[in-house]
């Protein structure tokens, strides 16, 4: 069950990114990110308070909220933070970039966790791991000669550095994550970290964009942008649900979810009528075949 729910969660994440790329299309992107945290925050804040109000209704069920010390919520806040600056990279980066050169690099995050889990955590990488980790390297290499037929150096190219700074700090989240799972309810920390992250956005947005408003991009409502929250939440709600299982293997569900990036590719080939298409797909190929190479040493 658990192996299924992280499929659907992958399947969600692709849409997910799907809806942010046609939301940042020719628009400001801290109001949309901010509008993101909002109804984000939204969907989560009934949770909170049934729980706090009216523990009797939810107490029982996947969607009960703890109460926490200052203490679990510094914790929260702290992630809130490492969640919100991968949000920003990224959604600048996707803002200017094809989406089917973001999903392939955004694919890598398993690799970085798995390095990351290396250097913090002592763990130790098997043949089939290392094997995962090279395929993911020369499959970056494959891409950024793709991207030049675009008029994409990525050497010098700002956004692909916010892109993969994005992929580097989601995953140090996700090794914030395997901390938090061992000492947290999974159901506080997806509520807590949502709320906590509009106030983080309110003085970004009012110092950074609302100044510069009438002479930068202009934000225009679309209704994509309510999607982007809602599918999000639901993806990371089955994520946390998969984890809940007692035989669920972290590792074997953050690479799964990795496969979001052939949703998003379609999207980009279908819907955005993206360019070079044949040697991004085989440069993916090589991204798909690291993962499962990831997911044999990690049986």
């Amino acid at each position: 069950m658990w192996l299924f729910l992280a499929f659907l969660s992958a399947a969600l994440l692709g849409f997910y990114d799907a809806f942010k790329k046609q939301s940042l299309r020719d628009n400001a992107v801290l109001p949309v990110l901010f509008l993101n945290t909002v109804f984000s925050s939204i969907v989560f804040l009934p949770f909170i308070l049934l729980s706090a109000f009216a523990p009797p209704v939810l107490h029982g069920t996947i969607f009960f909220v703890p109460s926490a010390g200052w203490e679990v919520h510094g914790y929260i806040v702290l992630k809130s933070f490492i969640v919100l600056s991968s949000w920003i990279f990224g959604y600048f980066g996707m803002k200017h970039l094809p989406l089917t050169i973001v999903g392939p690099i955004n694919a890598t995050r398993p690799v970085m966790v798995l390095v990351g889990a290396m250097l913090f955590f002592g763990e130790r990488l098997n043949f089939y791991q290392w094997t995962g980790v090279l395929l993911a390297v020369l499959s970056f290499f494959m891409l950024s000669r793709s991207g030049k037929k675009e008029g994409i150096d990525f050497t010098h190219n700002r956004w692909i550095f916010f892109i993969v700074m994005a992929a580097v700090t989601g995953a140090l989240s996700g090794l914030y994550d395997k901390f938090l799972m061992t000492r947290l309810d999974p159901m506080t920390v997806q509520s807590w970290y949502n709320v906590y992250q509009v106030f983080i956005m309110c003085p970004i947005l009012l110092l950074l964009w609302w100044p510069k408003r009438k002479t930068g991009t202009s934000f225009s409502w679309k209704w994509s942008i309510p999607c982007i929250s809602l599918f999000l939440c639901a993806a990371d709600f089955v994520y946390f649900y998969a984890l809940s299982y007692e035989d669920s293997m972290i590792s074997i569900v953050s690479m799964v979810r990795r496969g979001s990036v052939v949703v998003s590719f379609l999207f980009g080939a279908l819907f955005f009528r993206e360019k070079n298409l044949k040697s991004k797909a085989v440069d993916l190929i090589f991204v798909l075949i690291g993962m499962f190479f990831l997911y044999l040493g990690s049986k």
